[in-house]
């Protein structure tokens, strides 16, 4: 190897494309490069693969001693490997395939990718994915992908492109290797929205052209567009979550991941429509029992936490039972199901005169309070619509011996169906925290709410069950919420490990007498207060509150910055008794306050970083983290031998504070280990909650923290309600509306 100037500086090296960290040689350290300066002077070293040819040129000239500033040497091979000489290969038929298996090497450097674009690489690059097929399109396809993982150079991919990478993925046939980077490519796109474009960053050491183009110009109605193009293609991407392949299961899993974080307003019904459809839930069932400890785990729970998102969404929109088509469907077909006809009543005036006031009775038949189905569904929504036409559909006979037994019965008897419907959504609901758009707390797998639908009609059926066997009236109808309320929170529990069938048998075998009990017990220890729906609707919104307390708290702790150990991951191919101490075993990374970048340092020892970000030269793009894993690695023994900060270890293991930053394209970005458990719980689960979209949280300690604050400030608020000696009805009364809404408004007297 050998240095130049500057008129060459963007050659590199084959030995360094996936960066790595250089190392002066020293006892214990066999070295693996020779390196050879233009004078001459040599030198044995090993290049480990962790940074950027940047910074190995930086160490080497400081090793070296090199008059010149670091900026004016190049880091070559002893074939003198040029962009200029990759591009002519890549397009002679002969040497293409060799030339663009090295290309998807060297698009992680930043030197290379610069002269690549300026002499047309990128043209030709395009062109080959948009002409090719087997391995030159995998190896393309992966040349293209790393590319992506920079936030330049690829700001006019075409639409014939996309289009390109879709049919890719919508072709069964479709190799794997071909398959993972384009469903990568399509994620980055997905992702790459204008409203996600990162503002101004300083103090980064990254080689990038400051020009005022950017590649936040697609997002996810450019990508939707041509995907309905191609209408097999999300069937396609979801019966590969079935794949035997891991990694192909994990980049289908997060390229529906980040559809559904990214969806706009515009497509929202489309896309959850046709994944439902395609039965999406029952296939990421499929894959929960087995990834308790795997990969999948993480995308698994981002996903739940779309389908949290989702289901809020549809218990905020209206019912619309006159100008959506959908929903006068579902309605119309709830309504055929209970082949119950439609009742008139006129009312005469006292004295008899006119010809009375005409009622019609048609939707309180089966268990509405009016015939406002708009206002009826007013705190489920489109929630609330979906399940009870999924209860009708799941036996349509029952549905219609139920509410035929309901109308025969005296008025006071008659159980609402339709209302109880509601109030089994709201339950669940609320037993499941879907109180917004981004603030799902969970950190187990959640079978049980995968199958909304499925729970909804047993817990239904329980209510309707305890409503005959405890002979109830229509005023007793919130004393059988409450053990509705009992009920589910018996059957729900330990939701990550228990098994199905015990959830049917509870909901299916309880008598009235036993659930009554256990729910008086229950209410000795408890306030049934709480359960009243005002008190729910607080604890909804302090909920909210709390989570964005937490999440602003956690992110405030990235900010400010912490020492972390450079951790050794478990699955690591070095022999344990190889394993050495390394140069630089600390890092300290902090977060900027645009909330883009995270920033960092590896140094031998630590020290006094000052504010800002003067001390720390390198960064990671916060878009370009894809999930955050947890007990990952473990320490350098020799570090934990020496260090007073950690106790001794006598086996290496995973550490209990560990944590992995793991990139968009499945690699590991950084391998850390926190000083304390605290401070292990701030970075894990600020991360996650700074990433967005699919972003969960990881630690109970933070699930745990958000729930403390929502009951602290619940207790605090009715406290104050009772020093007040203030009554928490059970429920409001609106009132009858105006009879008419002919209003004028006359004009106010002068002066």
């Amino acid at each position: 190897m050998s240095g130049t100037q500057s008129n060459r500086a963007s050659t590199i090296t084959t030995k360094t494309v996936t960066t790595g960290r250089t190392a002066r040689p020293k006892s214990g350290l066999v070295p693996t490069n020779t390196i050879v300066t233009k004078e001459g002077q040599q030198i044995r070293a090993k290049i480990d693969h962790t940074l950027s040819v940047n910074h190995v040129i930086r160490t080497l000239c400081a090793n070296l001693n090199m008059p010149d500033a670091y900026s004016q040497y190049a880091l070559r091979d002893e074939n003198d490997v040029l962009a200029a000489e990759i591009y002519e290969k890549m397009r002679d038929e002969k040497t293409q395939r060799l030339a663009l298996f090295s290309l998807a090497k060297f698009m992680r450097d930043d030197e290379f990718i610069n002269h690549f674009i300026a002499i047309g690489g990128l043209r030709d690059l395009i062109y080959i994915i948009e002409h090719s097929a087997g391995n030159i399109l995998a190896y393309s396809l992966t040349a293209m992908q790393n590319l992506m993982d920079k936030d330049y150079g690829w700001e006019d991919l075409g639409s014939t492109f996309i289009f390109r990478v879709v049919t890719i993925l919508a072709t069964p046939s479709s190799l794997i290797n071909v398959c993972r980077p384009a469903s990568a490519i399509l994620r980055r796109l997905v992702e790459a929205d204008p409203r996600s474009a990162p503002g101004p960053a300083t103090g980064s050491s990254k080689s990038r052209p400051t020009n005022q183009r950017t590649v936040f110009r697609y997002g996810f109605d450019r990508v939707y567009s041509e995907m309905q193009k191609a209408p097999s293609m999300l069937e396609v991407v979801v019966s590969r979550l079935g794949s035997g392949d891991n990694l192909m299961k994990l980049n289908s899993m997060m390229l529906v991941n980040s559809l559904l974080s990214h969806v706009t307003e515009a497509r929202w019904e489309q896309l959850t429509g046709a994944l439902e459809r395609l039965n999406i839930r029952k296939t990421v069932l499929s894959l929960m029992p087995s990834s308790l400890e795997d990969h999948l785990t993480s995308s698994i729970l981002d996903f739940q936490g779309n389908l949290i998102r989702v289901a809020y969404r549809r218990k905020t929109t209206p019912v619309d039972p006159l100008g959506n088509p959908g929903h006068t469907a579902a309605l119309t077909f709830i309504w055929e199901v209970s082949r119950l006809q439609e009742e008139v009543a006129v009312v005469h005036t006292p004295n008899g005169a006119g010809r009375g006031t005409r009622h019609v009775f048609k939707w309180r038949r089966i268990g509405f309070q009016t015939e406002d189905l708009r206002a009826e569904f007013d705190r489920v929504g489109v929630l609330g619509l979906d399940s009870l036409k999924h209860f009708v559909d799941d036996d349509p006979d029952y549905f219609a011996n139920v509410v035929l037994e309901q109308v025969n019965r005296p008025p006071e008897r008659r159980c609402p169906v339709a209302r109880a419907s509601n109030e089994v959504v709201e339950v669940l609901c609320d037993h499941w925290s879907i109180f917004g758009l981004s603030y799902s707390t969970s950190t187990q797998f959640q079978p049980f709410f995968l199958n909304f639908a499925k729970v909804h009609i047993m817990a239904l059926r329980f209510f309707l069950r305890m409503w005959s066997e405890s002979q109830s009236t229509v005023n007793d109808f919130q004393r059988v919420v409450m053990l509705l309320r009992s009920q589910v929170k018996l059957a729900l529990r330990t939701e990550a490990d228990r098994p199905w069938h015990e959830v049917e048998r509870d909901f299916h075998e309880s008598n009235y007498r036993a659930v009554r009990d256990r729910q008086m017990k229950e209410l000795e220890k408890d306030d049934e207060v709480v359960a009243k729906p005002p008190v729910r609707n607080l604890r909804e919104k302090l909920y909210k509150e709390s989570y964005q307390f937490v999440k602003q708290q956690r992110i405030q702790c990235l900010v400010q910055g912490a020492w972390f150990i450079n951790g050794i991951p478990v699955n690591t191919s070095v022999p344990r008794e190889a394993l050495k101490r390394p140069a630089r075993p600390w890092r300290f990374m902090r977060l900027d306050n645009s909330q883009k970048y995270l920033h960092y340092i590896d140094s031998a020892v630590k020290f006094s970083v000052k504010n800002g970000l003067e001390d720390l030269p390198d960064r990671i793009e916060i878009a370009q983290i894809g999930e955050v894993q947890v007990g990952t690695c473990f320490a350098p023994p020799t570090l934990t031998r020496d260090s007073v900060d950690l106790p001794p270890a006598v086996i290496p293991r995973a550490a209990e504070t560990s944590f992995s930053i793991i990139s968009t394209r499945e690699e590991p970005i950084a391998d850390q280990i926190a000083l304390d458990h605290s401070t292990w719980a701030d970075w894990t689960d600020g991360l996650n909650m700074l990433r967005g979209g699919g972003g969960h949280l990881a630690t109970q300690e933070t699930a745990a923290f958000v729930n403390a604050l929502t009951e602290i400030g619940l207790k605090v608020k009715l406290l104050s309600l009772s020093g007040e000696k203030v009554d928490i009805p059970s429920a409001l009364d609106p009132g009858f509306p105006p009879p008419t809404c002919d209003f004028f408004f006359a004009d106010a007297p002068p002066g």
